[in-house]
């Protein structure tokens, strides 16, 4: 059971927090499609502290996407504090603190997995963000900064003990990045040793994988990366097989399609046209996939900067895959 302040979900799907993808527009179509709790993209400390605008957009939230969380990263504990209370002030369900992030911009400051280093000062910077806010802090983080250093068990009893609401892990060291398969032999080590939910994140990029993790874990959630990059309906067939044991909804061309370009609509009621549409770029290798001549018409999408001009050819090429399996199931029925 996923249990964090007055949040309680039995078998939760989660969105988990990803620079650059999960946006507010991201974070609605998945709500809508099934995800139990969502989060922001992760939000750099230091930034927050010194009142750069750009970053402080990143903890936007609205209403109808509650449950949600506001992940902050950062490695000094004074700014993690102050970051923590003007992230509180934006009144998210949870904050989550990224003891995880891999990438060596993030490491170099001492933020992300480089806390995996230290323990000791992991458990304090956390828990002087524990002990100024007011609502629940959970953390995401991995099994060890290396195959020699996992300390886990450890880490989490450390972070149990100190009030952190949930814990999240990524089944992969740092070393690992996204490189490997994910180890989820630990989750139900960690359980053993704590009584807070423990969520698993890394490997789950299929429904089939959602409910493979819950079956030979047991955790109490699992959250779901670059599986729902392109691919948001991962929830929603989830949460049928979670339910019914098979996936009922047929997520075919039209409704990729169009659940497409609803998301670009709300990501431009929010960014506005120009900047959302160039965004917009990177979710049509996931949304186009396996479909007729794909690659050919994400790159006439390329060199769009108008919903219209998306809009078109996106109901064209519609069309075009109608036609297409018309012929098909002509030729079908012909032979």
């Amino acid at each position: 059971m996923f249990k964090v302040g007055n949040i309680e979900i039995n078998k939760a799907v989660l969105l988990a927090p990803m620079e650059d993808v999960t946006d507010l527009s991201f974070r609605l179509i998945c709500k809508e499609l099934g995800a139990d709790v969502v989060y922001t993209e992760f939000v750099n400390s230091e930034g927050l502290v010194r009142g750069s605008e750009k970053t402080h957009k990143k903890l936007k939230i609205h209403d109808s996407e509650r449950p949600v969380g506001i992940q902050i990263y950062g490695g000094d504990p004074v700014s993690m504090i102050e970051a923590a209370k003007i992230a509180e002030d934006e009144n998210p369900d949870l904050i989550d603190i990224n003891a995880g992030c891999w990438v060596k911009n993030v490491v170099g400051c001492g933020a992300g997995s480089a806390l995996l280093k230290d323990p000791e000062f992991m458990q304090k910077l956390i828990k002087g963000v524990v002990d100024n806010v007011k609502i629940p802090v959970t953390v995401k983080t991995r099994i060890g900064w290396d195959e020699n250093s996992i300390q886990i068990l450890e880490i989490a009893k450390r972070l149990e003990d100190i009030g952190v609401a949930a814990l999240t892990v990524h089944c992969r060291t740092r070393k690992m990045g996204h490189r490997g398969e994910a180890d989820w032999s630990w989750i139900p080590r960690i359980k053993e040793v704590v009584k807070i939910p423990v969520v698993l994140n890394g490997g789950v990029f299929t429904p089939e994988d959602a409910k493979r993790a819950f079956d030979e874990t047991n955790a109490d959630a699992v959250m779901i990366a670059r599986g729902a990059i392109g691919n948001p309906w991962i929830f929603l067939e989830t949460k049928e097989l979670l339910s019914t044991g098979k996936i009922l909804t047929n997520i075919d061309e039209e409704l990729k399609i169009k659940t497409c370009l609803k998301h670009l609509q709300l990501a431009i009621e929010i960014k506005g046209e120009r900047r959302a549409v160039i965004e917009h770029r990177k979710f049509y290798s996931g949304y186009l996939k396996g479909m007729h001549h794909a690659s050919k018409v994400r790159s006439e999408l390329m060199q769009f900067y108008d919903f219209a001009s998306v809009e078109n050819c996106l109901l064209n090429y519609l069309d075009e895959l109608k036609t297409f399996k018309s012929n098909i199931d002509l030729r079908t029925t012909i032979i």
